[in-house]
């Protein structure tokens, strides 16, 4: 092959190539232009964990915790909602007393991986989810993008 041949194949962008941070809000930003997912009515009086004292300020947050969702299903395969609980659980405050771990709201990642399964990102695979073709093309893609615009 010629040296212009090797500059146009495309090389495969995975979600693994990026950084997550630029990855999550890429992914947020396609899920809210795309529309398809349905948000809940209790979206902005919802905690998203009991150890917390308040709703996230960001307006876009459930995209946001949903696109975090999709990529640690991606990550880590059968992941379940006890596993990703306890992945976005954190520090339980308690004052003068020692502090505690606490898990997140299942409810709240059991909606979101619902409303994942609904626009076929995800899908129940025996112990939890996985994600499907679809929609792993439809991340390493807009991980090829974040790539693109971070070169």
């Amino acid at each position: 092959m010629s040296d212009s041949e090797e500059e146009t194949i495309a090389v495969g962008t995975t979600v693994k190539d990026v950084s997550s941070h630029a990855f999550v809000k890429a992914y947020a930003q396609h899920l809210k232009r795309q529309g398809k997912m349905e948000i809940p009515k209790w979206v902005d009086l919802v905690k998203t964990a009991t150890h917390k004292e308040l709703a996230p300020y960001d307006p876009d947050w459930y995209f946001i915790r949903a696109a975090s969702v999709a990529r640690k299903v991606y990550l880590r395969p059968n992941s379940g909602i006890g596993s990703l609980s306890k992945w976005y659980g954190g520090a339980y405050r308690r004052g003068t007393r020692k502090q505690k771990f606490n898990k997140s709201a299942q409810g709240l990642l059991r909606h979101i991986l619902q409303q994942l399964e609904a626009i076929k990102v995800v899908k129940t695979a025996g112990k939890g989810r996985v994600i499907t073709t679809i929609g792993q093309q439809d991340l390493d893609r807009i991980a090829g993008q974040v790539r693109e615009a971070s070169e």
